[in-house]
Formats: C-alpha cells, structure tokens, sequence
C-alpha cells in the first residue's frame, strides 16, 4: 500500500506516526513544503514574551525520527497538481526545481492553514509581518527588538497573547479588530470586558469596531511601515503583526472533493472525504461542530491531532468514529485563567437559537481559607429543553479544566437540572460542598 501525506504538522504528524505503527509494510511518503516539521504555533507568543526561550523547543517531532519509522520525508517539496481520480500528484523539489511524478493508493491531506492577508495599500511595506510557522516566529522577535510602537491587527487568541507579550517587553502596543470587542468568538461581553480593562490599565490601547484600510510608509525610512490607516484614524507603527484569522489551503483538491464555500474539506465522521481512498484532517478541513449539529471551521490543534489519529487509523477500513468537537479552548491573560467550550450566548443569538445564560459569580473555595479567589461562570443553555450549548470561566485561580467537564457535558447532550445534581467531589482545599458547576443547574432550576 503507497501512503502519500501532504503537509506535516499537527494532523499530519499525528497521522503518520499512527500510520507507520499501524501498517509496517505500508511506503508512507510525506510532502512538505516547508524545511521543518510539527512547529506549535500556539507558543510563539510564549517565545516572543520570553517564556519559552528557544523557538526550537516549539518542535516535537523532526524528519530523523520519521525516518526511524520507515517513513520517506521529502522536505522543501510543494505538491503541485493532485489528481483523485488517477491517484497520483505532480511534485516540485523547492531547492533544485525539479517536478517528479508519484503515485498513491490512500491519499491524507494535512495542509493545515494559513493566515488571511488582506489587499491593502502599503501592504509590500517592511515590518508587517505575519504569525504561523517558525520562520514568522523568528521574524517577529528580530523585528520586535527594534520596534517601539507595535499594531496586532485582530483580536482572537493569538492576537490577544502577542499584545500581552509585547506589553510586557516595554513596547507600546496598539490592538485593531473590526468587532467591538475582543475574543468575541470565544467569551461573551461580561468577561471580555474584564480582559479589556485589564489591558487598558496596562497602556494597551484598543482601537475596536474599526476596519483597518491601508498602510503608510514611515517618513524617515520610505521602505519601513510607519503608520496604519482605519475607518476611524491613523495609528504609529513602526510594526505590524497580521492575526486576522486563517483559511484552509485546500486549493489542490478544489473542484475534486467537497468542501465548505471557505474551501474546508468536508470529511465523514471516518475522516474520509467525498472521493474514495482520499483522506484529510486538521486545519484543512471542517469540523463536525456539536453544539449546533453541523459541520464548521474551527482550526485547533486538538482538533487536529484527533483528526490525524483517527484518519490513520481509519485508513484501511472504518474502525473509530471521530466524535465531533465543541471548539473547547484557554487562554492565560495577565493573571486571569480562562477557558471556554461551545457557543456563547452572541454566536447561538446569531444563528436564531433561543438560549438563557446563567453567570456564576462565586469564591472558588471556602471562605475561611487563606485565599478564595472569585470566579466568573456563564452557562449557556437552549431555553426550553434546557440542554447545555456552551460555557465559559475565568479565575485568577486555575479553574480551565472545570471546562473540559462541560464540553463532556455538552457532547452528551446534558441538561442544565442534570448538571445540578452531577456527582463532583467536596474538599475545602478545592471547592464547595456545592460545586460551581452544581450551582449554575441550581439557579436554573
């Protein structure tokens, strides 16, 4: 059997290590374009503040040890020309331009994604950069050395980590998002107006509900970026770090299998696509999204590796089903510990559902030990079946995990009176005798 991977990061490297376990006779050939392999970029940001202190410890797996595995890895390789229907791919080796011909019986496509680069003026400026892969990550260090007016251009998690991380280097920092507010896909107004403030006590200025529309070119070097444009005005830059959002790179298979208008590959719940022995997972693909029963791009590393696992081990026959996901998430701002799973109370009002949120404000533990820190939780629920849609926390004390129980919670399709009486264990180091958890099906009720 001839395996042909294209792409190794999460998914991908998942994936083929499964694969070369799995099915030792198997010849798994990987394509990737790139000359590194299973970079995490959700710890740039870690790296730029200083926290991881070597980007190469970003890595976890390298060619050597595929290698070690029987598998063939051909880095500074772009697949360019994919054929379902004949299985076989045209590639062009990056260092000598030389394309050969390869052949496939199974196809796993782990492409992953890339940001969104806007069309604007000034564009072509030095110091805009982007944020995805190790090479961006060394750039945005170097960069950020130099730089003493630093813009982030989207308000997601990435975004929100770089501007931490620059903040705290000395910069000044400027974060730009066309929404009111920030990290509005993940956390409802209550808490994201938490997280504002605390930026804004810090010299984070936040130019929200403004569109930026060019970039002008700095008076004293005509070749460096100098200011930003948007709708409501301009903003000193002398660098500029784009975290719009990503886009699948799936535009080998376009018109071949299909796919979400965004180009998100459509995969079953065995990982395979709508053409027969043509695989794919992470980034590339759409997601089966519980909370609202439907397929959805939610680019996650977690996603991403159960995807790969699960498209290696499905490879031959269908074996495990791939269960969906509630798009669960954290993110460690300053102090404050926060997580969240699911729809918030905005996005479900989007789509036309009907749900009720309940918010939690309580000391995680009992108040007569030294320290009980408050904690903010909102519930949200379907208003008449009551049935848990999403959920979201934050603490200065350590209270993400609480989240992964109401992702189970969601993906079982729980109700908010059976959460109120859920078994969860009582000790003062801890908790309450009622668990928070506990009580948002008790206010409910």
């Amino acid at each position: 059997m001839n395996i042909a991977v294209i792409g190794c990061t999460h998914a991908g490297t998942a994936a083929i290590i499964n694969m070369a376990r799995l099915y030792p006779e198997a010849r798994i050939t990987v394509y990737e374009k790139n000359d590194n392999i299973s970079f995490l970029s959700c710890g740039i940001a870690l790296h730029v503040g200083g926290v991881v202190k070597q980007a190469e410890d970003l890595f976890y797996a390298n060619p050597e040890q595929l290698k070690d595995l029987g598998v063939t890895t051909h880095m500074k390789h772009e697949v360019l020309q994919i054929d379902t229907d004949a299985k076989t791919l045209r590639v062009r080796n990056l260092e000598t331009n030389e394309e050969i011909e390869d052949s496939f019986d199974k196809l796993v496509m782990t492409t992953g994604s890339w940001p969104i680069i806007p069309k604007l003026e000034g564009m072509e400026l030095d110091n805009i950069v982007l944020c995805k892969n190790y090479r961006h990550a060394q750039n945005i260090v170097e960069k950020a050395r130099h730089a003493e007016n630093i813009t982030v251009i989207g308000a997601g998690y990435i975004g929100i980590e770089l501007v931490e991380a620059f903040e705290m280097s000395g910069k000044k920092v400027t974060l730009i998002d066309t929404a009111d507010r920030i990290l509005c896909k993940y956390l409802d107004r209550e808490l994201t107006d938490t997280v504002e403030h605390e930026l804004l006590a810090r010299g984070v200025k936040l130019a929200l509900g403004q569109t930026v529309t060019g970039f002008a070119a700095d008076a004293e070097n005509p070749g460096k970026v100098g200011k930003v444009h948007t709708t409501e005005g301009e903003y000193a830059a002398d660098m500029v770090v784009l975290c719009i959002g990503f886009r699948p790179n799936t535009d080998l298979l376009k018109d071949q299998v299909e796919m979400l208008p965004n180009g998100a590959i459509i995969v079953d719940e065995y990982m395979r696509t709508s053409k027969p022995d043509i695989f794919a997972a992470g980034d590339s693909c759409a997601v089966y999204y519980n909370p609202v029963k439907q397929h959805a791009y939610i680019p996650l590393a977690t996603n991403a590796v159960r995807m790969g696992a699960l498209a290696a081990r499905n490879l031959v026959e269908p074996t495990v089903k791939y269960q969906g996901t509630q798009g669960t998430s954290g993110i460690k701002i300053y102090d404050y510990n926060i997580a969240s799973t699911g729809l918030t109370e905005a996005a479900a009002a989007g789509m036309g559902l009907h749900v009720k949120t309940i918010t939690i404000h309580d000391n995680y533990r009992m108040e007569f030990m030294p320290t009980a820190e408050p904690l903010t939780l909102s519930v949200v629920y379907e208003e008449h079946t009551k049935e848990i849609l999403g959920a979201q926390i934050m603490s200065k004390a350590d209270l993400t995990q609480s989240i992964n129980t109401l992702s189970v919670c969601i993906h079982n399709r729980m109700k908010m009176e059976e959460l109120a009486f859920v078994d969860f264990f009582f000790q003062p180091h801890y908790n309450k005798p009622w668990n928070f958890l506990n009580q948002a099906g008790l206010q409910v009720l």
